[in-house]
Order: structure tokens, then C-alpha cells, then sequence
């Protein structure tokens, strides 16, 4: 078993924009991000402790401007918080072992596939193509992830 963790390592590798999303609960501008027309086929860990969080084939077009996905890959990884920041209350999500600050869900996704967008800034993300997933150690999780 993989043991994830936060390290003063892992955030000195951080960019300055990484840094501001997963440390100081930042938001990348919408239409930004790295990963927002990614669809190649893999998962999405987190930046710090490489947990990972979310699969390609979970991840689908919201149209609001930052990746979205229906569910994380290993619900345990991803922890869901009151956010009462900005005058509304949301729940934010945050990696569970490397404390990343990720994003918010809401609950305006597919009705078809739970209901749920988890709405995801890329700079809190690393993405594992499904090519490099065993040699990466993420093997386990290919079956999640749609065939190439």
C-alpha cells in the first residue's frame, strides 16, 4: 500500500501558481487550466502527495471553465469541507493526505452519473497518462480508466 503524504519537498516544487491553489485555497481564472481540454486517457493526482483523486473516465465538458469530473477515483483521497468563504456556503474538496486545496462540488453534474460536479483546478492536479500508470505505481486503478 502507497502511504501519500504532504512534504516540504513536494511544495518547494511547486509553481507559484500551484503553490497559491493547493496551499493558500487559491482558483485559477476559468478556461486556464492545463487540464481543461485533457482527453487523454489516465488519472489525476494530486500536485503535492500524487494521491490520486479523479479518472479520465469520469471527467466530462461542464462548460464552467475548469475540469469537472462525477466522482473521485478513491473516495478516500478526497475530503469535502464547508466553505462559507465569499458569502455563499459551498463544499470545497481538498486532497486528504496531502491537504491540497483542489476545488469545490456542486450538485449540478449529469443526473445520469450521480449528479455531482466536482469542479477541479488544474494546478492542483498532475496527470498520469494510462501508458505510464503501472510504471508510475498507479497499475491498480487502470481498470478505471477507459481503453485507449
Amino acid at each position: 500500500m502507497t502511504e501519500y503524504t504532504k512534504s516540504a519537498d513536494a511544495i518547494s516544487k511547486l509553481s507559484p501558481e500551484q503553490y497559491r491553489v493547493t496551499q493558500e485555497n487559491g482558483t485559477e481564472r476559468p478556461g486556464t487550466g492545463a487540464y481543461l481540454g485533457n482527453k487523454d486517457p489516465g488519472i489525476y493526482v494530486d500536485i503535492v502527495s500524487g494521491e490520486p483523486l479523479f479518472a479520465s473516465s469520469d471527467k466530462y465538458e461542464s462548460g464552467c471553465g475548469w475540469p469537472s469530473f462525477t466522482k473521485p477515483i478513491e473516495p478516500a483521497h478526497v475530503a469535502e469541507l464547508r466553505d462559507s468563504t465569499l458569502g455563499m456556503v459551498r463544499t470545497e474538496v481538498r486532497s486528504t493526505h496531502g491537504d491540497s486545496h483542489l476545488g469545490h462540488v456542486f450538485p449540478d453534474g449529469p443526473r445520469d452519473r450521480g449528479g455531482l460536479r466536482y469542479c477541479i483546478n488544474s494546478a492542483s492536479l498532475r496527470f498520469v497518462h494510462r501508458d505510464d500508470m503501472v510504471a508510475e505505481g498507479y497499475g491498480d486503478y487502470i481498470d478505471q480508466v477507459e481503453d485507449i
